[in-house]
């Protein structure tokens, strides 16, 4: 029985961040009153004229520097014909021919992986390339209830960006690294929220196989409208799975659409799937051509560190591991929280572990954003200099980070209200050795006797002296050199 070989490629439909439609001066507001935002433009009254959203076309174009697409100097807008409930004028503006954006490539970095696939990689830093990037307005959302359907125009006319990849994902863990990497370069270039749960960003996936030895893409089947970068990857291994038991039965795929509902953990078939001369495209004659080359100066300016140049620097600059980069680069607000914090610190790389470890733990458990932690970035750096100095240790600088978490007071301050700062005074320390080795005399002998744990109770003696006061370190060396007398 022959091998089956999977292909992927996916549709990636984004909504842009602009505060008005494509075509008309409606507001763009998530969770608005049904049918609030409309206007006779984006409800498709007759004689109402489109006028494109200049901010879209921009936000477009930097999308297409950020993933090394080639923006065209003309791009023009198309007519798709449909007739469907949710598409107010039975057609869509969207773009066919010439889009704003072709070519490019989205990185797949290994922590873009699902965790338990990033020790298997088979294509370490694999690029899957990009066929093009066209801009569209949204349609309109259905909304089902028990014995009807309502629909909701407030989404109709959103500028809509279709990113559609080459067909050349090999695994659903890949199509996982995929919308990953490109979910973090959309919200770094603030061109989307890119939110799934809010449908700002939704996949379609094409998927075929074919006989292992064979160049020919097998027949291709689309899974409709993905809304979890999870659900993608058990979708996709559920399709692939039945696609290749039914070749096997040597039963006919034939080209169609097809929902995956979570659930149940299975594929349905929806519709036999169109072909483009279905939709009878052609130029949209209320719209002119676009000279794009009249705002990429503009753009060019706009294009910001990207996630992956970001982790890149913060290993080369503050020595942290590519795991603790790639953490700390995989969302803007935190990457500059800990930018701040390690430009402040003795040791960068304390500060992250700190950061890492203990911080983004907290805020879970507190359900807060790194946004509003009352512990700025500067305190963060304040307190791992501490610990590192000795000043308090590590079990004491979980309890000041629980204070400064609680009320937004510093370092210095919650030591200070805690009574934690240490005693790093020899002197001081050296008196407190002495009693301790005078009381300790089993602990002295046997440690004089080669048993070197024993210096840990005498140890302990003093810790419970200074009542946890005492530099934990300097205690060692005191009580090593005093034995050793």
């Amino acid at each position: 029985m022959p091998r089956y070989i999977p292909t992927i490629g996916l549709e990636v439909h984004v909504q842009l961040k602009t505060r008005s439609k494509m075509f008309c001066a409606c507001p763009v507001e998530y969770g608005a009153a049904p049918n609030s935002h409309t206007c006779p433009v984006c409800l498709g009254y007759p004689g109402a004229l489109p006028v494109m959203n200049e901010e879209a076309l921009k936000m477009s174009a930097l999308t297409g520097l950020m993933l090394g697409c080639k923006v065209p100097d003309i791009c023009k807008f198309d007519r798709k014909n449909y007739f469907y409930p949710d598409m107010p004028k039975n057609y869509q503006i969207t773009q066919f021919d010439q889009p704003i954006c072709a070519g490019g490539a989205v990185p797949l970095h290994d922590f873009a992986y699902p965790k338990d696939a990033q020790k298997s990689i088979a294509q370490p830093n694999k690029e899957v390339r990009l066929t093009r990037i066209h801009l569209e307005e949204d349609v309109a959302k259905s909304q089902h209830f028990e014995s009807s359907t309502g629909i909701d125009f407030n989404r109709a006319g959103t500028p809509l960006m279709e990113i559609v990849s080459e067909p050349e994902i090999d695994t659903p863990e890949e199509a996982f690294a995929y919308l990953t990497s490109l979910q973090q370069i959309l919200v770094y270039g603030g061109v989307s929220d890119a939110d799934m749960e809010k449908g700002q960003l939704r996949c379609d996936c094409n998927v075929s196989v074919r006989p292992e030895g064979t160049s020919e893409l097998g027949v291709k089947i689309e899974i409709k409208n993905m809304n979890s970068i999870s659900g993608v990857r058990r979708a996709l291994a559920y399709e692939i799975e039945r696609q290749i038991e039914a070749a096997q039965r040597g039963e006919t795929l034939i080209q169609s659409t097809r929902r995956w509902d979570d659930d149940a953990g299975q594929t349905f078939q929806m519709r036999i799937k169109e072909s483009s001369h279905d939709y009878r495209y052609f130029p949209d004659p209320d719209l002119l051509p676009v000279d794009t080359r009249a705002f990429m100066e503009e753009v060019r300016t706009k294009r910001p560190e990207l996630p992956g140049e970001k982790r890149e620097r913060f290993e080369r600059d503050f020595g942290v591991t590519a795991y603790d980069a790639s953490v700390l680069a995989s969302e803007q607000a935190l990457a500059q929280y800990f930018e701040v914090a390690a430009k402040g610190a003795r040791n960068p790389k304390s500060v992250a572990n700190w950061i890492l470890n203990e911080l983004l733990s907290k805020l879970r458990l507190e359900e807060q954003s790194i946004e509003n932690c009352r512990i700025k970035p500067q305190e963060m750096a304040s307190l791992a200099d501490k610990i590192d100095e000795g000043k308090i240790n590590r079990a004491q600088g979980i309890r000041v980070l629980n204070w400064m978490f609680q009320d937004g007071s510093t370092a210095a301050e919650a030591i200070s209200s805690m009574g934690l700062e240490q005693v790093s005074d020899s002197g001081a320390i050296e008196a407190l050795c002495d009693q301790a080795i005078a009381a300790s005399a089993k602990a002295v002998a046997e440690y004089k006797a080669g048993k070197v744990q024993a210096i840990n109770s005498i140890k302990g003696q003093v810790m419970k002296l200074s009542q946890g006061k005492a530099n934990p370190q300097l205690v060692g060396e005191i009580l090593a050199r005093k034995l050793a007398e």
